[in-house]
């Protein structure tokens, strides 16, 4: 067997009403005054007043930070910071998509530090440690409560990664209450990119080993499965928390055998047309399945039984085959739009995304088949 090393989160907690037992958690983390991040609509619909009272009633000192945008800019990163050091905050919490969680991871380290985030950037180049951090999340997608990855946009189309394991929180929870009243196109947007978590993990070229397998397929059985039900019955508290318990799990796959090229195309439509991460996903996977065929069929075919219920007595290709129109016809079941054209991307741009794709290296390298710039325009044009 080949060697490999598996890194997680410390503590993970799973349970109806977890959120509003955060002072536990930061009891035993020795956190008395915690900056809270999250998002203004969240705030919004009343989901963080509960939380930052449960977390007040019990003695922990809350600086709300509720200003997290979709991919947030380095400038509310640097507000987040400013914000815990005026309160002289000992701890960060997220409760949040995976933006807040990002942001909130960031902070952290930032807090404890003074290596410019521009240092951070790229795989363990994080030098030092970081706060206690404690992740909350309140989508079934990114599973960055898992990960040890944040992402930062970093110019007008332009993103960023700190990869390193010191980001991986001390506790992770999952309260499928939190979810209840995501919105439908959100749900089946963030559950899509959770399978594609799932998917790229399996088939992750380089580190992937026999532990992330066993995740990326229990997280692919459980998001199929429910997803629909979360779309169209969001009140579906099972259904919900299968949902958060497989993002979960994709997250923790992917976190120790990276993603490829589905997530190395989507940044720059996130980046150039700010489409949701989760959309941007959707919308090229299917042809980057298709592309990676050569080189991952009899990888694609193991995980078809699960999504498409095909016998295993088929062919590997038949197999394969049948899991990409399974996917492309959930994404249809779904209502989700199926091409860039449909999702409001003009054909004109289509080479300036494949150059743009082309710098995601970081990701590209660990896609089953290798992507020239050339593949990448195809793949684009394919999806298109």
């Amino acid at each position: 067997m080949q060697s490999f090393a598996f890194n997680t989160v410390a503590r993970l907690v799973s349970g109806s009403g977890e959120a509003l037992k955060l002072a536990e958690h930061c009891a035993k983390l020795g956190v008395k005054n915690a900056l809270l991040v999250t998002d203004p609509g969240l705030v919004a619909i009343g989901l963080i007043g509960p939380v930052q009272d449960a977390l007040s009633a019990a003695g922990v000192g809350v600086c709300l930070f509720p200003k997290v945008s979709e991919d947030p800019p380095e400038a509310v990163v640097f507000a987040s910071v400013d914000a815990g050091k005026a309160a002289g905050v000992d701890g960060v919490i997220a409760v949040g998509g995976g933006s807040s969680m990002d942001v909130a991871k960031v902070a952290a380290a930032l807090l404890c530090s003074d290596q410019p985030l521009s240092d951070m950037y790229g795989v363990e180049q994080l030098s030092g440690g970081r706060l206690p951090l404690i992740l909350v999340p309140t989508t079934a997608g990114t599973g960055s409560e898992v990960t040890p990855v944040a992402i930062v946009t970093t110019g007008e189309t332009t993103k960023a990664g700190v990869s390193s394991a010191v980001l991986l929180p001390d506790i992770a929870v999952l309260d499928a209450d939190l979810t209840l009243g995501l919105p439908p196109h959100i749900t089946a947007m963030t559950g899509v990119d959770a399978m594609v978590h799932a998917i790229e993990a399996y088939t992750s070229k380089i580190k992937k080993n026999p532990v992330s397998d066993n995740l990326a397929r229990s997280a692919l059985a459980l998001l199929a499965n429910n997803i629909r039900t979360a779309v169209h019955d969001g009140r579906q508290r099972d259904a919900r928390a299968a949902m958060l318990l497989g993002a979960m799990q994709a997250g923790q796959a992917f976190a120790n055998a990276p993603v490829g090229a589905v997530h190395a195309l989507a940044y720059p439509l996130g980046g150039h047309f700010h489409i949701p991460h989760g959309l941007s996903n959707s919308l090229v996977l299917p042809a980057v399945m298709r592309f990676n065929l050569p080189m991952a069929t009899s990888l694609y075919a193991e995980l078809a039984e699960i999504v498409a219920g095909v016998s295993v007595s088929g062919s590997e290709e038949a197999r394969a085959q049948a899991l990409i129109v399974a996917i492309e016809k959930l994404i249809d079941d779904l209502s989700m739009p199926a091409t860039l054209s449909a999702a409001g991307v003009g054909e004109e741009s289509l080479e300036t995304l494949a150059e743009d794709a082309m710098l995601q290296q970081r990701l590209l390298i660990n896609n089953p088949r290798d992507v020239s710039y050339d593949d990448a325009l195809g793949i684009y044009r394919a999806a298109f």
